[in-house]
């Protein structure tokens, strides 16, 4: 089953948790939660506190995206605030297997993260050990801005990659994820779609998600 996750970078902070529970009973299975340093990307979002909140507010895996640099000095933090997924950059960490090796410790799920412009072959020798893969399919920092066509292919190979090693990580990919973009995600073999203004920046919460859930649970041949 396709996985449908709303990013809350794209939410009205000032109602988050009434949005939270408006895309919860549109049927959204995640919440997406970005996390920035102002360091690592050029934007600062939120900490441990907030992801505590907003796991009080929903039920909803959270899966929680670590835009910053050093990550493994936060882990045990967002792990206690209700991290279920946490994620870390390839590119913010020297040590990447023993980082993701402590976030499956401490009883959340790893996710490792590439950024565009990063090559696959970072992956080799930890693609195996990790519960998913997030690729960044625009540069990280800011909702709202387009997907990158470029990596449709890199999209594809890293499919290939997952199911030629026989691996059961699941593939994600955050950044443009809309009505228009959905079709061509779900052909190249998308397992889980981050989506924010595609749900948040109309007023319709409910429609945008039955409209997305629509197309990503679409059988394509």
């Amino acid at each position: 089953m396709r996985i449908l996750s709303a990013s809350i970078l794209s939410a009205d902070f000032g109602r988050l948790a009434e949005q939270i529970h408006q895309a919860e009973a549109a049927g959204v299975d995640w919440i997406h939660v970005d996390v920035m340093d102002g360091l690592f990307v050029p934007n600062i979002t939120i900490g441990p506190p907030v992801v505590a909140a907003i796991r009080r507010v929903t039920k909803l895996p959270l899966d929680v995206h670590l835009m910053i640099e050093k990550p493994e000095r936060y882990l045990e933090a967002f792990v206690e605030a209700g991290a279920d997924w946490l994620g870390i950059h390839v590119e913010a960490t020297l040590h990447l297997e023993r980082q993701l090796k402590r976030i499956q410790e401490l009883g959340a799920k790893a996710t490792v993260t590439l950024n565009p412009a990063t090559p696959l072959e970072t992956l080799e020798y930890v693609l195996d050990e990790v519960d998913m893969v997030l690729l960044m399919t625009v540069n990280p920092g800011f909702s709202g801005q387009k997907f990158i066509p470029a990596m449709l292919a890199k999209i594809r190979r890293l499919r290939r990659m997952i199911d030629e090693r026989g691996g059961q990580a699941l593939l994600q990919v955050d950044g443009g994820v809309h009505l228009d973009t959905v079709d061509q995600l779900v052909e190249a073999g998308v397992d889980v779609f981050v989506s924010g203004s595609g749900i948040f920046n109309e007023n319709d919460i409910f429609e945008n998600v039955r409209r997305l859930k629509e197309k990503i649970n679409r059988k394509h041949p």
